[in-house]
């Protein structure tokens, strides 16, 4: 508060008004340090896929004879088969960060009604569909293996079980950290701004995953056909 004295024929007035308030001070937005740690780690694991990826082409260029014969003992329908069961779990989980976004950790009506769900089943679900990828992967294994075709029966051996195990290895990865957030909501007396904050990083993990198996898909199943 400030005094303005005026002036005038009849002497002066004293009078006070009230001094204009300070600008308020705001906080910067700062982005959520724990997204920004998962993002530059992932960048780092997309960098070590792409040595994966370099790795195969430089085989497959020296010895397209025997690419193009043990490309045709892969199992393309099943492969197929996971790759859509993978996108759906990638589909599934999303709706999960939508529910774990609104502060929704179970369902509010019948377990049928998915309309009701929060992010508990959605990521019970995802877990699920990514452990069917993993069995059918597991299988495809298993009857190469049987079928003579292992790690280290030659280059292609090496180059697919290298590639698509450490994709696999993810997989399991992500199928954990699953199991750690559904547990977490399930033990937290509050679902709070920090379960939320790790249900979408596990989002962001888990789409990493799905689009490396995507590349892969493409690379290992689909390019023989084309080529």
């Amino acid at each position: 508060m400030r005094t303005v004295t005026i002036s005038g024929h009849n002497g002066s007035v004293t009078s006070a008004t009230q001094a204009p308030a300070a600008p308020a001070r705001t906080l910067p937005n700062r982005p959520n340090m724990v997204s920004v740690g998962t993002m530059v780690w992932l960048t780092s694991e997309l960098m070590f896929f792409a040595g994966l990826f370099a790795m195969f082409f430089t085989l497959r260029s020296t010895q397209p004879a025997m690419w193009a014969e043990y490309s045709q003992r892969l199992d393309l329908p099943l492969a197929t088969l996971i790759t859509v069961i993978l996108v759906a779990s990638s589909v599934t989980a999303q709706f999960g960060v939508f529910a774990a976004e609104r502060h929704q950790p179970r369902r509010t009506g019948g377990p049928l009604s998915m309309k009701s769900w929060g992010m508990v089943e959605w990521y019970i679900l995802s877990f699920l569909l990514g452990t069917i990828f993993i069995a059918g992967q597991s299988y495809e294994f298993a009857v190469l293996v049987s079928h003579g075709v292992s790690i280290q029966t030659n280059a292609f051996g090496s180059a697919f079980y290298i590639t698509t195990g450490f994709h696999g290895l993810h997989v399991l990865g992500g199928l954990f950290a699953f199991l750690y957030v559904i547990a977490r909501a399930y033990f937290s007396v509050k679902f709070t701004h920090k379960e939320a904050s790790a249900a979408v990083v596990i989002s962001y993990y888990w789409h990493f995953v799905d689009v490396v198996w995507i590349a892969l898909f493409g690379v290992v199943y689909i390019l023989p056909l084309l080529v």
